[in-house]
């Protein structure tokens, strides 16, 4: 694992950690960046826990703004969670900075890295274990939204270009099965033609954004079910984790992301399809509780296109899968060589699936938005 070379205690040293410095292991699943979770012993004997991170830099080119964002978008939480009398170190993530207070360290070997205070009595799940779950992770989506309201938005900086302009996705999809740079074309033919005979949605949130028919707001871009912290005890959805993309975006694309990962009854990567289904449930429970927290924070043209948000970005998600793999693999990491195709049969299933229940999703949100 590339993980091995990196020198972790020395530059678990760079950061104010309180006590002696233990060990630190892998943790975590995500795609992009290298998660560590540091054990520190204090005076009084106890461990505690840190979050060490490596910043993918190849992806997030501009690490120091993606910081930037983290660290003001979490200061503005912070304040408005005690001011409402919560708990600001569960949630909301807390940055480590650095011996020489900053917020990121960048190492001789031009990798930077970032701390957060481990959240204890809580994880993350990558397939929902109960219902009342899903609707806490609308609870806790509909409030990131609401406490961001009143954001500067103009202060933050985006971190990645087009994240979801689904139609510069499907550009450069078309332009991936043109080149067919590894010769992986003509192995997926059936799902080259699912997508493209979709891509007449691709526009429809971003024009509605360039039209200023949608408002420009705070978005986290990457609310998949596993990015938000689910409290060990109660069951409630404490905060969102992972806030590199957080920049200016849409509530759509929120609520899109959460729904295209929350209601699959199976994993991302599940290779037997029939065991893929779109559990609309899951979806009401979602939406119930995003309402419960978001009302009066959406616009009318934002609440009719909610439904429509989960299918597209699902989509989308389905697209950049099937780009990747059809390059090569050099985005998204991977346990074996039709991970990404795996992913991306996946997606478009859950696509196929709530087309077949368009309808019944449209009613669920008008029902709780009212």
């Amino acid at each position: 694992m590339r993980e091995q070379n990196y020198d972790i205690k020395n530059i678990a040293e760079q950061f104010a950690f309180e006590g002696t410095f233990i060990e630190a292991r892998p943790f975590g699943s995500g795609h992009i960046n290298d998660t560590f979770v540091a054990h520190y012993k204090k005076s009084d004997d106890m461990m505690h826990r840190y979050i060490l991170q490596r910043i993918n830099h190849e992806v997030f080119k501009k690490p120091e703004e993606m910081m930037h964002n983290i660290a003001h978008i979490t200061n503005h939480l912070k304040n408005k969670i005690v001011g409402n009398g919560g708990d600001s170190y569960r949630e909301t993530l807390n940055l480590i900075f650095t011996r020489e207070g900053k917020n990121f360290h960048k190492c001789p070997q031009e990798n930077y890295w970032r701390a957060f205070v481990f959240i204890e009595g809580a994880k993350t799940y990558e397939v929902v274990a109960d219902k009342k779950h899903m609707h806490s992770a609308g609870c806790a989506v509909g409030q990131f939204h609401r406490m961001l309201k009143d954001f500067h938005i103009q202060t933050l900086h985006e971190t990645i270009e087009d994240f979801h302009n689904t139609q510069k996705r499907y550009d450069d999809f078309i332009s991936a099965v043109d080149a067919d740079d590894v010769g992986r074309v003509a192995h997926v033919k059936d799902e080259i033609n699912f997508a493209t005979t979709r891509s007449t949605d691709a526009s429809i949130i971003s024009n509605s954004i360039e039209s200023g028919d949608i408002p420009i707001s705070v978005a986290h871009n990457d609310t998949k079910f596993n990015n938000i912290m689910i409290d060990n005890t109660t069951g409630a959805g404490l905060c969102l984790i992972d806030l590199d993309t957080v920049m200016p975006g849409s509530v759509l694309f929120d609520f899109g992301d959460a729904i295209r990962s929350g209601t699959n009854t199976a994993h991302e990567c599940e290779k037997d399809l029939t065991k893929v289904s779109f559990d609309i449930g899951l979806f009401e429970q979602f939406t119930k509780g995003f309402f419960e927290n978001a009302q009066g924070t959406l616009s009318p043209v934002e609440i009719d296109l909610l439904a429509f948000s989960a299918r597209l970005i699902t989509l989308e998600t389905g697209v950049r899968f099937l780009t990747d793999y059809i390059q090569g693999d050099i985005y998204f990491k991977i346990n074996c060589n039709t991970h990404n195709l795996d992913r991306a049969r996946v997606q478009f299933e859950m696509v196929a699936q709530m087309e077949k229940q368009s309808q019944s999703m449209q009613e669920i949100v008008c029902k709780y938005a009212r």
